[in-house]
């Protein structure tokens, strides 16, 4: 995919989030309250309108769709798939509930078992979250309000990631989700770095942060699926960062027999 192409996809990828998250949005903002994700939950809700907006946009191109929803898609029948898109309609599910807004829209390419162009998309913040290889990564915000062309402009120095951050060392963990081997890992890098600073983000926004330059690693040894980390690994390389499978040592890598990911370390 070329440069004018993977823009292209980008925006067209950036306005179908927006769609989705302005449906995740009307059931976040009404008077809610959430035990579990049962099928009758504002949450499963909330999670389907957005599967079905994105799915709308999607199901005409030239590319099938991977997700949650479609887990049950056989290995035999998807593991020719040179390009598919990996979606996660509802990024954050127990931040969602907890209403402190950090839940995420999620949608990547990927290319012959490779993340190389994603979107984020922040609801609550407006903001996004994107980038693709030989692109770049970028933080924009007020996308509704820009034209095609004010767009493009948008991909420009201003926005790029990573941003030149004075700060100390920082190691960003999960906020639902801490286990006692990611508190080991953050631990043993006291000793290189007595002024660690560790913050606790959740959802997909923990790859961003490591991409946006506001911390040095994200570790996660703790379980995660293939579509909460696509898209937040291809900016997070986009922004010349890596994400390395735990236990392979080598990239993340997509598309396999068990969607479940091994342990991983993001990078800046």
């Amino acid at each position: 995919m070329d440069t004018a192409e993977s823009i292209e996809w980008l925006k067209k990828l950036a306005y179908i989030s927006l769609e989705a998250g302005e449906e995740i949005l009307k059931v976040y903002d009404s008077d809610f309250a959430v035990e579990s994700k049962d099928d009758r939950s504002p949450l499963t809700l909330a999670d389907k309108k957005a599967h079905e907006a994105i799915a709308r946009s999607l199901n005409d191109g030239p590319y099938p769709i991977l997700s949650e929803e479609g887990k049950e898609i056989p290995f035999e029948e998807r593991k020719n798939w040179e390009r598919f898109w990996m979606v996660d309609p509802l990024d954050g599910t127990k931040e969602f509930i907890k209403r402190n807004g950090e839940f995420t829209v999620n949608i990547a390419l990927i290319e012959n078992g490779e993340s190389v162009l994603g979107v984020i998309y922040v609801p609550v913040k407006g903001m996004f979250y994107m980038g693709a290889r030989g692109v770049g990564a970028y933080k924009i915000m007020d996308l509704p309000g820009l034209s095609e062309a004010e767009f493009e402009s948008a991909l420009g120095e201003k926005n790029k990631l990573p941003r030149e951050i004075n700060r100390a060392f920082t190691i960003v963990g999960s906020r639902s989700h801490m286990s006692p081997e990611t508190l080991e890992f953050m631990e043993a890098h006291k000793e290189e770095h007595p002024d660690l600073e560790v913050m606790s983000v959740g959802s997909s926004l923990k790859l961003c942060m490591v991409a946006e330059g506001l911390a040095d690693a994200y570790p996660r040894f703790a379980p995660t699926m293939e579509w909460d980390t696509a898209a937040g690994q291809a900016i997070v390389e986009a922004a010349g960062g890596e994400v390395i499978d735990w236990e392979s040592k080598s990239k993340m890598r997509y598309n396999r027999e068990v969607l479940r990911n091994n342990w991983f370390l993001a990078k800046a």
